[in-house]
């Protein structure tokens, strides 16, 4: 018997494309959780003025961190991209009038660092896993 041939890998421009597709994602689900959670509309505009400040600080994270060159990695990329989407979308938030008690500030902390972070070094294990 012969061994099934290996999927094709995506090409890095796909793989980059995919990464920062999942990393909106988890800001949108964020903003949506969070809306839900609090009993605010769930309407996509309110979904979308709750994520703008934290999908601006994602966007300049990946800009920082190159992410495109390594957007799987989950220290060199996820860290900086976390601290970015985080940081950043504080301090929007903050300066356009959005709330920032402490408690929702942890909570963003910790939501995006699980899942910026996360997934990644989720992706990192099975990758390790399919090599080996």
């Amino acid at each position: 018997m012969t061994e099934p041939a290996a999927a094709p890998r995506p090409s890095p421009a796909v793989t980059a494309l995919v990464a920062f597709d999942v990393d909106l994602l988890a800001v949108l689900v964020f903003a949506f959780v969070g809306r839900r959670t609090h009993e605010h509309g769930l309407d996509v505009a309110g979904v979308l003025s709750t994520a703008w400040p934290f999908a601006v600080g994602l966007l300049a994270g990946w800009l920082v961190a190159r992410a495109w060159r390594r957007p799987l990695a989950p220290w060199s990329t996820g860290l900086v991209v976390w601290a970015f989407a985080w940081g950043l979308g504080m301090a929007l938030r903050a300066g356009t009038g959005g709330g920032t008690a402490p408690a929702f500030v942890l909570v963003a902390l910790g939501f995006l660092g699980l899942t910026l972070v996360g997934w990644r070094a989720v992706a990192t294990l099975v990758g390790r896993r399919r090599t080996a």
